[in-house]
């Protein structure tokens, strides 16, 4: 379930936990009040991850990486469609007077973009990520209408809570691993 290079463990930790307190984050915007305190923590959490991730990213960067130069430029091409879809996304919503919805679009783009990154990289976990969040995306709008919460909070707390999860899991198999 992880890739073999426990520098990609710990650099996807890395990014992971921050984007994890970026989602955290995002569905601060206006939660239930009993959130708060659960959401807060998430973001300390994951920032304390993603830190952990970096000691260890800078402590193996001299080992093995599934990044070549083909790999690279592939991932380069993925994450550039994926920021070019988000932000057209993103400017039709926001011309369309639905900012609301901004939140579940940058989630769905996250979610299947993450499918060829896994793939590139060799990490299968990453696809179980992949798959979560753009479930997550999906339900969000139902979710929210149905318990009258903000569409941020309906899809911020659970993409959070699948990236810290991740990156724990990658923090701890670099950690064993290396």
């Amino acid at each position: 379930m992880t890739t073999g290079h426990v520098r990609d463990l710990a650099a996807t930790a890395v990014i992971f936990g921050f984007f994890a307190s970026s989602w955290f984050g995002w569905a601060q915007e206006a939660p239930p009040r009993r959130w708060r305190g659960f959401l807060a923590a998430g973001s300390v959490a994951s920032i304390l991850t993603a830190v952990a991730g970096g000691l260890l990213t800078w402590r193996h960067w001299h080992d093995g990486t599934a990044f070549d130069e083909d790999t690279s430029r592939a991932f380069g091409v993925v994450v550039g469609i994926e920021f070019g879809a988000a932000a057209l996304g993103s400017l039709l919503l926001a011309l369309r007077a639905r900012r609301d919805l901004i939140p579940v679009w940058i989630a769905i783009v996250v979610g299947v973009h993450l499918f060829p990154v896994a793939a590139l990289i060799g990490y299968p976990m990453i696809h179980v990520v992949a798959a979560l969040i753009t479930v997550a995306a999906f339900a969000a709008i139902p979710i929210a209408r149905a318990r009258k919460l903000t569409v941020s909070a309906a899809v911020g707390a659970p993409v959070g809570l699948v990236l810290l999860a991740a990156a724990l899991f990658s923090v701890i198999a670099a950690a064993v691993t290396g």
